[in-house]
Parts: structure tokens; sequence; C-alpha cells
């Protein structure tokens, strides 16, 4: 259906105000049911979201007490806490971050700065993309035979090392990103006053970045700090206390893995508190990473 019809009176086409008024009214009824299935789909979401957001807030703030930070996981019926699988997931996180990011931040500079589009700037795209979007499990597995099997048992390096394996390519395509985004006038005018191509990216590019390569590390760290299957083939867990990281080492993720599905009320009651304590963690990490950006702005 058209509003414009052939006119043989002035020989061009001419505007039919019935049938422009009917299309209007399609449009508008097309519009509002558009608008109708977004409204509805999100309000499912953030239902969905708060439900989840209650359930953990109310079964875990009831499961929080001094104990679960000062106390070692213990049998069951026995009063054990959760310090031992906090202090392991704090120490490998950070480790696999540590060694995560720098690699990250390198090859995103790699691929916005220096290769552009040459054939080994696609293939090293393609593998981060395949690392991206391969389930943990395969990665887990992956460090189980380079690292555990050869060396003779599991280990915190190896958990690590598996949590690093997931923080590079979350590192690599927001960094390339933010940096693309730049625009070619900045680049132009700081070679422009003499600077070699090093401190442009180190001084001017990689600040005018900042805040969005701090939000991919961000999320690499909200996403290995829940991860369990790479954690279960590579640090296994351990119930005693141990600072190691030469041995099996314990973490939340493994331990919630553990109580969750365990028949004891209070171990499942500390696979809540667990479940809150890394929600809380990361969204602290979140709050204390915008303001410190926003005061560097």
């Amino acid at each position: 259906m058209s509003a414009t019809t052939f006119s043989p009176a002035t020989g061009g086409p001419t505007k039919d105000a019935k049938v422009a008024a009917a299309l209007g009214r399609r449009r508008r009824r097309v519009a509002a049911a558009v608008k109708a299935a977004c409204y509805a789909a999100t309000a499912a979401g953030l239902l969905l979201l708060l439900s989840i957001l209650v359930t953990l807030f109310w079964n875990g703030f009831s499961a929080i007490s001094l104990n679960v930070f000062t106390t070692v996981t213990k049998p069951p019926g026995s009063g054990g806490g959760l310090l031992n699988p906090i202090i392991g997931s704090l120490i490998q996180t950070a480790i696999g971050t540590a060694i995560g990011t720098p690699i990250g931040l390198l090859v995103g500079t790699y691929l916005a700065e220096y290769a552009k589009n040459s054939p080994l700037a696609n293939a090293v795209r393609f593998v981060s993309d395949i690392l991206l979007s391969a389930p943990s499990i395969l990665i887990g597995l992956f460090v189980y035979q380079v690292l555990v099997v050869p060396f003779g048992g599991f280990s915190g390096w190896a958990g690590a090392a598996a949590l690093a394996v997931i923080v590079i390519p979350i590192v690599v395509r927001t960094t390339e990103d933010m940096l693309r985004l730049l625009p070619d006038t900045l680049r132009e005018a700081v070679i422009a006053l003499g600077a070699p191509k090093w401190k442009m990216i180190t001084l001017v590019c990689w600040r005018a970045a900042a805040s969005g390569i701090m939000t991919g590390v961000l999320l690499a760290i909200a996403r290995v700090a829940g991860e369990t299957a790479p954690l279960l083939f590579t640090s296994l867990g351990n119930l005693n206390w141990s600072l190691s990281l030469s041995a099996p080492m314990s973490s939340l993720p493994i331990t919630i893995f553990s109580y969750a599905g365990s028949p004891y009320e209070d171990w499942i009651a500390l696979a809540w508190a667990g479940a809150l304590i890394i929600t809380l963690g990361v969204l602290g990490l979140n709050i204390i990473a915008r303001l410190a950006l926003r005061g560097r702005k």
C-alpha cells in the first residue's frame, strides 16, 4: 500500500490522504506493540535479576557472621567458616589478573595501533575470539595437561594460570575496542609535536581509554571470581589452611560447589554466604574503580 498515486490531471504523483492516514495508524500500532514488547522484556529481566538478588541476600545475610571470616572450613556441625576459601580465591584471582591483564593490554594495543588489519592481526583476533567464547572447562583441561600432569599435582599456580587464560581475551577485546574509538586526530596531534609512537600510546591513548580498559579488567575479574570448572582441574581445592601455591589451594567457587549440594544445613548456609561474599566483592571493586577513575577525571 502506498500513500501516493499517479494523477492524470497533474501528470505526476499525488498524496492520497485516506491511504496516508491508514498507514500512519498502522505504523503507530506497530510502534506501540514493539514498545510494549520492549517494556515487557525489560520488566521480565529486571524481575529475574531482582528475584536472584533477593534470594541471595536473604539467604546470604542470614548466614553471614564473624565466624565465616575468621574460621577455616571444618567438618559438618563443627562451626566452620570460609577463611581459607576466601584467602585462596583472593590469591588466585589476584595472580591470574596480574598475569592476564598486562598480556591482554599489550596484545590489544598491538592489534589497535600496530597490526591493524594485517593477516597476523586477523589470526590473533580469531584466536582471541575463540578463547573468549570457549567453555571455561576446556581451559581448565588445557591447563591440567600443561601444568598439572607434567608437574605431578594440583597447585595454586595452575589455578591462577587457568584464570589468567580467561582474563586475557576479555582484556584484549576491550583494549582494542577502546583504542579504536579514539579519533585519529588525537594521535596525529601528538605525533606532530614530535613525540615517538610509544609515548603517544602510553601517555595519551592509554590515558584517554583508561575508563574503558578498566571496565574490561573489571569484567574479567567479575568472571574469574566465580569460575569453578577451571579450578576443579587445576587447584582442586583444600579443606585445610594452606597458603602454598605449589599445593592444592582452596577457593570460594569450589567450596560453594561442594557445600551447596551437601545434605548438611550448615554447609548449605556457608555456600550462600560464599556466594554473597563474591557478589559484594565484585560490586565493591566496581564502585571503587569507578570512583577512582572519576577522581582522575
